[in-house]
């Protein structure tokens, strides 16, 4: 999360072998990354396309960002 006036810079190599790794340990959660990261869908929206609860989607998504969140981290460790 940023405040206003800040900016994110994404290393989109690091973010592809992260979301590739995630896609192998659980296709559900890349496919959340996928439809709310690229696609711009509401988690409700999510829920209907993946055919699972809001309860699950929401879980999905704060697991898949957490496990991004550290994939990146360590990314930027190995960078330096």
């Amino acid at each position: 999360h940023t405040s206003a006036g800040q900016q994110v810079e994404i290393d989109f190599i690091a973010l592809e072998d992260a979301l590739a790794k995630l896609r192998e340990l659980s296709p559900r959660q890349a496919q959340v990354v996928d439809l709310r990261f690229f696609g711009g869908l509401a988690l409700e929206d999510v829920a209907d396309v993946v055919s699972v609860s809001l309860a699950t989607v929401k879980r999905d998504w704060t697991m898949a960002r957490l496990f991004l969140k550290r994939e990146l981290d360590a990314a930027k460790l190995t960078d330096c």
